[in-house]
């Protein structure tokens, strides 16, 4: 991928290319180097590994903002190690030079990239695909500073002592690559956990600075004059003062990024080891909104009409049996203890964070009707595709209510694949039934029926409906740099079972909907319908298709 700079032939070396004058022996020299080289390699791939995953966060769709950062990145590197090759005489100072600039530019890209979506996100326009740009000219430049590292790198090794070219390259990236799995493992395990995206990077941003300054002001100092070590050391100096400043400031930045994607009404904002979870509204009148990793979840504008499409139909026959797969926050399991003879409700939520708000926020509890207190209702954490996979394989449930995220999200993609749908025909009564949020049918009918055609092939029978009147002011699926004019206007939802093909009733027995009629029903199985697009392969584990 990077092709290093590799010495001159035996022969008379350039003058500029003469032996370092250390202040330290050469082997103690040469292990300096080789530290630093194993530093700025730990560091650029936390750089990497933070822009993929603040990209995935605010963009969405992980595989592909990981595939543009990697190919972008790889490209740029070898972009910076050509040019790298007009810098060899002057190796140290430039290698100074360039490590302030990387540690700067990486340092700082996660507060940019989140400024930018945060302030900029809504504007409409080619502002709405500012992160985007952004996130792949970050992408160039950190590329082309640490492409240009590894040919400074092996100018400055072979300077110290001058070996064969395989033997240098060898020294070289077996530190390199050692510094990579060290940064890689820090980054998910340590740096985000303990400091988070933001000040993560900052503080790599800082290791990177000290790393580079201080190989070239301690172990090269003579090769620079007396004017280039002072502006070197008053570049770092600032650059260390810009992240430091930047660290103790980004609470506050942090808070007021919040307030410009969610508004002014947030109560409660945390990070559990699974998602961002945020809970804005609910008191003083203010409808309630429940946003999970930046994508709205509920709102109390329109959620009592989401959850009456979502489970109503589901409940036309059979349903003393219960398993609601996702829908923690308790509301599709308050419409269905709506119905006096339903036996049991098993929720199965891989977030106990969510479980935990809707147990104890006010808002929340009181609009699912403190559903949690309800002896019928028994709560499993767990991800619902390896929960399915260990149950037994007893047909137990009526109903089975898919109450997840998009299926444009990746995380998701396995809980819309043939193979999770045929885990959940294994639980599922031979006349029972399953109900799946399928995403939008008019922004993306290609992944709508993407979802129908995986039921189908998974061995059920399909019913089709789409419910409109949703809440369109933020973002629900896979992107959330869709303003309120590119968001979804209407629900598509799947009804299945593998008997025969489930009729659209509220049911005669049942508890009368607020926002459904018979009528309503037939007339959103006929919109869905209209927009069918056939002959769509299933998606698999190995073959995702959304």
């Amino acid at each position: 991928m990077i092709e290093p700079h590799a010495p001159a032939p035996p022969g008379a070396p350039p003058s500029w290319a003469g032996p370092a004058r250390l202040p330290v022996h050469p082997g103690t020299g040469r292990f300096l180097v080789l530290a630093c080289v194993f530093v700025c390699a730990a560091c650029g791939l936390v750089y990497e590994l933070e822009l993929v995953a603040l990209a995935s966060y605010l963009i969405g769709d992980s595989v592909t903002q990981a595939s543009v950062v990697l190919s972008v990145m790889v490209f740029a590197m070898g972009i910076g190690s050509l040019l790298a090759k007009r810098l060899r005489w002057h190796a140290a100072a430039a290698f100074g030079a360039l490590e302030a600039l990387l540690a700067l530019v990486g340092g700082c890209s996660a507060m940019a990239l989140y400024a930018v979506f945060a302030w900029t996100g809504d504007w409409g326009g080619l502002w709405a695909s500012g992160p985007r740009w952004l996130l792949v000219a970050f992408s160039l430049a950190i590329g082309v500073l640490i492409g240009a590292e590894v040919p400074l790198l092996m100018e400055l090794i072979q300077r110290i002592r001058r070996q064969d070219a395989g033997g240098a390259v060898a020294d070289l990236f077996a530190a390199d690559y050692v510094g990579a799995l060290v940064g890689g493992l820090a980054f998910p395990f340590l740096l985000l956990p303990l400091l988070g995206q933001l000040t993560g990077a900052m503080l790599t941003g800082g290791v990177n600075a000290v790393a580079g300054g201080a190989l070239v002001l301690g172990l090269f100092r003579r090769d620079l004059t007396r004017r280039a070590r002072w502006l070197l050391l008053a570049a770092n100096l600032a650059v260390l003062g810009v992240l430091a400043t930047a660290a103790v400031l980004v609470d506050d930045f942090e808070r007021a990024a919040r307030e410009a994607v969610y508004g002014t009404d947030v109560r409660v904002a945390l990070q559990t080891g699974i998602q961002e979870v945020v809970l804005t509204g609910g008191t003083d009148g203010r409808p309630l909104g429940l946003y999970l990793d930046g994508r709205l979840r509920v709102s109390g504008r329109d959620e009592r009409r989401y959850h009456e499409a979502l489970v109503t139909p589901a409940m036309g026959g059979l349903h003393a049996r219960v398993l609601v797969l996702g829908g923690g926050d308790g509301l599709a399991a308050r419409e269905v203890l709506r119905y006096p003879d339903v036996r049991r409700v098993d929720i199965v939520e891989i977030d106990p964070a969510v479980v935990d708000l809707a147990r104890r926020d006010p808002a929340l509890s009181r609009l699912n009707g403190h559903v949690y207190g309800d002896a019928r209702v028994r709560v499993t954490t767990a991800d619902a595709f390896r929960r399915l996979r260990t149950a037994a394989p007893v047909p137990s449930y009526d109903v089975v209510i898919a109450d997840l995220p998009d299926p444009g999200i990746t995380a998701s993609t396995k809980l819309y694949s043939e193979e999770f749908y045929g885990l959940v025909r294994r639980v599922l009564a031979p006349e029972g039934r399953l109900v799946v949020h399928a995403g939008p049918v008019f922004s993306r009918p290609r992944v709508f029926w993407t979802v129908e055609s995986t039921m189908r092939a998974a061995g059920l029978h399909t019913t089709p409906y789409r419910v409109g009147g949703r809440d369109s002011g933020f973002a629900a699926g896979p992107d959330r740099t869709a303003g309120a004019s590119r968001a979804p206007r209407d629900w598509g939802f799947v009804l299945a079972s593998p008997g025969a093909r489930p009729g659209l009733s509220p049911g005669a027995r049942g508890p009368r909907p607020v926002t459904l009629t018979r009528e309503s029903l037939r007339a959103a199985q006929s919109a869905a319908e209209a927009t069918r697009i056939a002959g769509l392969p299933a998606s698999t584990l190995v073959h995702p298709r959304y």
